[in-house]
């Protein structure tokens, strides 16, 4: 019963999640907005539509963000995912 206790919780830790409601949701090595907004301008996106984007953090672990394109074009990120693999890295 412990180990399957165990089993469980480690395999329930497996992902992280920020919601859009969680405070401090900063950009981090990689994110688009990191070092702060791109030059170039998403002209023909409309306001409001979301932008995902996907990379490896420092770590090797796949990171996908999104983004919501505001009225100025600038991007606002919004939600984060962070897949730890470890020990069953297989992608």
């Amino acid at each position: 019963m412990v180990l399957i206790a165990g089993l469980a919780a480690a395999l329930g830790g497996c992902t992280a999640t920020i919601s859009p409601d969680t405070p401090g949701l900063e950009p981090i090595p990689g994110s688009i907005t990191y070092g702060g907004q791109p030059r170039t301008r998403l002209t023909r996106a409309p306001i409001g539509s979301p932008v995902s984007h996907q990379f490896r953090n420092e770590f090797g672990q796949r990171v996908e963000e999104r983004y919501i394109i505001q009225p100025d074009r600038s991007l606002k990120l919004v939600w984060r995912r962070i897949y730890r693999d470890w020990p069953f890295n297989d992608d």
